[in-house]
């Protein structure tokens, strides 16, 4: 986690509104994703975006407008501060899932570590200091009934990081599955959160409409080299097909370890 985060340091040294959001306000843009932000994107929605970190550096890296989901009001507070005035930034304060509700959200001493679903033993274990300090009522809601069809400029991307609601919340945007072209989604492969669905069930998922894995970035690893989680890249094929499931991914030296708290990777 410390050489993941030397990295982001060194990638916003001379990027004045990168080092000045981390000067103002800690939160350091999360440039470990710019090969995802490398395409010509016109809409990004960044679901989960906790203090602005994906924000941050898909403002920096791409043109594109981001429509933003955070449903905790501190971390929106800062996102606010550290994004700054960009009219192409609209951040919406509610958490995406399958109906419209309000639903007590497990809140992380770390909190973009806070999840919808109740943080589990192994995610306190592998990542210390994430453990629940409380909970609180956000608003929750499918992806349409806050952003119109009509608002999506293609090519679009659609980003999600919400620690192992990663599936309900993408049921929650199957009404505008086909507006997006691509999917980046982080996946586990171990259960941290309680009756969280692993990466297998995700790929299936997004198999059936018609979304194929082309990519995985950014791996984490436990001390005995087990797959934990990483962020999967998916693209819009031509016709469903039948989900090709990873087992594996081949430990790089580019791979983090678990064990120093959950890095930002929003």
């Amino acid at each position: 986690m410390l050489i993941l985060r030397i990295r982001k340091l060194l990638a916003v040294l001379f990027r004045p509104r990168l080092l000045s959001a981390l000067l103002r306000t800690g939160v350091l843009a999360a440039s470990e994703h710019r090969p995802v932000l490398a395409r010509p994107w016109i809409t990004i929605v960044d679901i989960g975006a906790n203090r602005g970190q994906f924000t941050l550096a898909a403002i920096e890296w791409t043109s594109a407008r981001v429509i933003a989901f955070e449903p905790l009001q501190e971390p929106a507070r800062i996102f606010h501060r550290a994004v700054g005035r960009d009219d192409r930034v609209q951040l919406h304060v509610c958490a995406i899932g399958r109906e419209a509700e309000r639903r007590l959200m497990h809140v992380s001493k770390q909190d973009d570590s806070s999840s919808l679903l109740e943080i589990g033993a192994e995610q306190s274990r592998l990542f210390p200091g994430t453990e629940e300090i409380g909970t609180t009522a956000v608003v929750v809601g499918p992806l349409d009934a806050f952003v119109r069809k009509q608002e999506i400029g293609s090519p679009a991307l659609l980003k999600l990081d919400v620690q192992g609601f990663e599936f309900e919340a993408l049921l929650g945007c199957v009404n505008l599955f086909d507006a997006f072209q691509s999917i980046y989604c982080e996946c586990s492969f171990t259960e941290l959160y309680s009756g969280q669905k692993l990466a297998p069930d995700v790929v299936s998922l997004l198999a059936g409409h018609g979304f194929e894995l082309t990519g995985i970035h950014n791996p984490i690893y436990d001390e005995r080299g087990r797959n934990i989680q990483a962020d999967f890249m998916f693209e819009r094929s031509s016709v469903p097909k039948t989900a090709k499931i990873p087992s594996t991914i081949e430990r790089t030296d580019d791979s983090e370890k678990a064990g120093q708290g959950k890095p930002s990777v929003r």
